[in-house]
């Protein structure tokens, strides 16, 4: 057989060509909050009503008001705020509930909404009321915290078929009523609305976690 190369090609002519490195893609920077939606509030310029909502804050059972978080929010509708702080503390200090489930039940919400402030505020509440660090890691990374309490799994099922279905079935309902009865019942019904309501408050206004504070879910790309 003759060669493979005509008189005019060269061995080079019949080599592959060379592959050009492919780009590198560029990575996406993780989505952030944006800017806070509401103006800050010099101090000069507060309100009588302001001024008596941040007292009644300060003097109730939290033992002092943050210019952040959701009360912020409501110092732009004071008579609104009066109303949902005095809520507020009941839900989470007047109820028959052990404060190790509504601290649960808190960030159950906190995890469903992927509200940031939320979480951050309630964390250290929930370890200080006794619910064990494993289960607010199973919850924060949105698994079943399999090792928690009995009363905490029926909680969390509970919760979770709640915000999916907008309905609690026999089973789940009556797996927390062992512990609750009626009235508990009631009050932690009460408990996810209030804690929703506040959730919604923080990520519609962007309101940002603590300084220094990573955001304990990533951040939806939202324009």
């Amino acid at each position: 057989m003759g060669s493979p190369f005509n008189k005019t090609s060269r061995p080079g002519d019949c080599m592959p060509a060379k592959k050009k490195p492919a780009k590198k893609m560029a990575k996406k920077k993780p989505a952030t909050m944006g800017p806070v939606r509401l103006p800050a509030i010099a101090e000069d310029r507060l309100t009588a009503e302001q001024r008596s909502l941040m007292s009644a804050i300060a003097s109730g059972p939290r033992g002092t008001f943050k210019m952040g978080g959701p009360f912020f929010c409501y110092l732009h509708a004071p008579a609104f705020g009066e109303l949902a702080q005095k809520l507020g503390a009941y839900c989470r200090f007047g109820t028959s509930i052990a404060p190790r489930l509504t601290e649960f039940a808190i960030l159950a919400t906190a995890h469903m909404w992927k509200a940031h402030y939320e979480w951050a505020a309630h964390e250290p509440q929930a370890l200080k009321a006794g619910v064990k660090p494993a289960t607010i890691q199973a919850l924060r990374a949105g698994r079943e915290p399999t090792s928690a309490p009995r009363d905490e799994r029926a909680i969390y099922a509970f919760v979770k078929e709640l915000y999916a279905t907008r309905r609690a079935s026999d089973r789940a309902y009556k797996a927390v009523h062992a512990t609750l009865g009626d009235a508990g019942m009631v009050e932690l019904v009460g408990l996810l609305g209030y804690y929703a309501m506040v959730a919604m408050t923080l990520n519609v206004f962007r309101m940002p976690v603590p300084e220094g504070t990573p955001l304990p879910f990533k951040e939806p790309a939202v324009k």
